[in-house]
């Protein structure tokens, strides 16, 4: 059981960034080779590197289920897309499908808008929630796949970024713009169910979605360009419902979603501000740096006052106002409490933004049955 544990180990520890030097000598054990027998008689073996994330994945698993008789049962995204296929992996992974956060950001601001547009007295249309729920997961990943297209050469640069499918050379430019189509061609499916207010509205999008990945390279503000991309469903939610946009609610709503972007994605982005340096890309956390807390309270005051007007013009009640009081402190403490500097304590901010996102949603909810 001893070389399994050890394999595991170091399979694991290659995994999370650890040199491949680890593997090389446990393979070297197991073929009878000596490693010590001088400073060269190994140098073509430390060389040998696994071909890509995917099958030291799979050899993780493979020990795992060898030394405790079956897989651990996990209905996590991760160990969803780690069961599938092997050469499925890397689309998915492509996509982000192993990292659901960022499909909730841009899903939760569609919810707000449907919950909003529901008649008195009814919950929001269940129909509508998951179309938009497809429709920002195929989005989603067709912006990641754009992203990764822009950034091969600076991902290649970035340690956190290097494993992706295309930086690291598992996926083809020409496999990555065939998949791609092939997610635009199913969103595009998914638009096709709306009116044709809301098809109109929502191929207005597009251009943005295809230049976002670009804007790091020539501004300090990409993270608001984000926040035009990923608050479209405040405005199309709405249409999809009623026909056209209330303005009068639809742009607060918009405002409050790209404040709220603003917020969690210069979060977001302290965790790479280094290697942002390095390769020489742009973020409003190098534009703010020890200023970020001061910014980010400002965004967070602008986002509740969208959020204020939007409820007064949809003529919410109680309920809405206060889980905006909840709100609100959940945007304090985590603005508060912030540490710019650790990459963990930025990553555990970032996520919580999806119970925030949860919260609004419920809020508009509860507070359109109240209403007569």
């Amino acid at each position: 059981m001893f070389p399994a544990k050890l394999a595991l180990s170091t399979l694991k520890r290659i995994h999370h960034g650890a040199c491949y030097r680890c593997l090389s000598t446990c393979f070297v054990q197991k073929e009878g080779i000596k490693a010590g027998d001088g400073p060269h008689s190994d140098s073509r073996v430390w060389k040998r590197k696994p071909k890509n994330q995917s099958a030291i994945w799979s050899s993780i698993r493979l020990l795992e289920t060898q030394q405790n008789g079956r897989r651990p049962f996990s209905l996590s995204a991760a160990t969803i897309v780690n069961s599938a296929p092997v050469h499925v992996q890397p689309y998915l992974r492509l996509m982000r499908l192993d990292k659901p956060i960022g499909t909730w950001l841009l899903y939760l601001p569609c919810t707000w808008s449907i919950a909003l547009a529901a008649n008195p007295g009814c919950f929001p249309d269940l129909g509508m929630l998951t179309l938009f729920g497809t429709g920002a997961l195929l989005m989603r990943g067709a912006g990641c796949t754009i992203n990764d297209m822009w950034d091969k050469d600076f991902d290649k640069k970035v340690s956190r970024t290097a494993s992706r499918p295309i930086a690291s050379g598992e996926i083809s430019q020409m496999q990555a713009l065939v998949f791609l189509g092939g997610q635009l061609s199913l969103a595009l499916g998914v638009l096709l169910c709306l009116n044709y207010y809301s098809i109109a509205l929502g191929a207005a999008s597009l251009s943005l979605v295809i230049t976002y990945p670009l804007m790091k390279r020539f501004t300090y503000w990409p993270q608001f360009v984000l926040g035009l991309t990923f608050n479209w469903g405040a405005l199309l939610g709405w249409s999809a419902i009623k026909g056209s946009c209330d303005w009068s609610v639809c742009l607060p709503l918009y405002f409050s979603g790209v404040m709220w972007t603003l917020v969690y994605d210069t979060i977001y982005a302290h965790q790479d501000k280094e290697d942002d340096i390095k390769v020489g890309v742009k973020s409003t956390a190098l534009r703010f740096q020890e200023q970020t807390k001061p910014w980010l309270s400002g965004f967070a005051v602008a986002m509740m006052s969208g959020l204020v007007i939007a409820g007064v013009n949809a003529e919410q009640t109680l309920p809405y106002y206060a889980v905006l009081t909840g709100v609100a402190l959940h945007l304090t403490h985590q603005i508060y409490t912030l540490d710019i500097n650790k990459t963990e304590d930025c990553w555990k901010k970032f996520v919580s933004n999806r119970n925030l996102g949860l919260l609004l949603f419920l809020g508009i909810v509860a507070g359109n049955l109240w209403k007569e």
